[in-house]
């Protein structure tokens, strides 16, 4: 494939063109599994290449980890040398969560049993405004309005980390619910209208509902970002 700019030949489809500086691809779509991950490029509507990267996991400690690193690095790789507009996964959860880690641009979690094509219906809709403000800047009020102590703080923590969450206004506390032996719990309601959404977390007989104000707009979009909240919240162990 040459570059759409300069002609350059690439070195593998959808590269970004070091010579004349363009991106020639928007959309990476992640298929992740623990032994076998895809690297799907997308142009628009078209599928510019597939790439496989593979891996043997090990099983023990730090091997492991080591191991995990390194594969999800493989993934991260690829992602970079296409520098595209957003990055879309899903698949092994334990590998996305190392990608993402390693990656820098817009991430969202998907399911769908064709995801390429999933991501190709979707691409009339607008990219939603990224929010780069500190966790503690979208946290509002005082910490001591949180159910759940530090646990509960990093609950909200994992919310306040979405790139599409502008902030989180917490509620009063309800201690009139059934008990639980569950622990902490979370998770996120539907969207309204404007694509805001409400996390509900629930620790022992508590129930908190907090406000979370999300960069979506409207019901539709503001339900693909709830998903990707409730998948980090399943992710760090928290879902209900």
């Amino acid at each position: 494939m040459e570059c759409r700019q300069c002609a350059t030949p690439l070195d593998r489809p959808g590269d970004y063109c070091l010579v004349c500086r363009t991106a020639n691809a928007d959309t990476v779509v992640l298929e992740l599994d623990r032994e076998r991950s895809t690297v799907s490029v997308l142009d628009g509507e078209r599928v510019l290449g597939r790439r496989t990267i593979t891996t043997t996991p090990e099983t023990h400690g730090e091997r492991e980890r080591s191991e995990l690193r390194s594969f999800a690095g493989l993934i991260a790789d690829e992602v970079r040398r296409k520098r595209p507009d957003e990055v879309y996964a899903t698949g092994d959860r334990n590998v996305l969560r190392a990608v993402r880690a390693q990656l820098h641009y817009p991430f969202y979690r998907i399911a769908a049993d064709d995801p390429v094509q999933h991501v190709i219906d979707g691409q009339g809709d607008p990219p939603l405004e990224t929010v780069e403000a500190s966790v503690g800047e979208k946290l509002g009020g005082r910490h001591s309005t949180l159910i759940g102590g530090r646990t509960g703080r990093e609950a909200l923590e994992v919310v306040a980390e979405h790139p599409n969450v502008k902030k989180i206004i917490p509620g009063p506390i309800d201690a009139s619910g059934s008990g639980t032996r569950t622990g902490l719990r979370a998770k996120v309601t539907r969207a309204d209208d404007n694509g805001n959404v409400r996390l509900l977390v629930r620790d022992g007989s508590s129930v908190q509902e907090n406000r979370v104000v999300t960069t979506a707009g409207s019901r539709k979009l503001g339900e693909h970002v709830r998903a990707d909240i409730n998948q980090a919240l399943v992710e760090a162990e928290f879902a209900e």
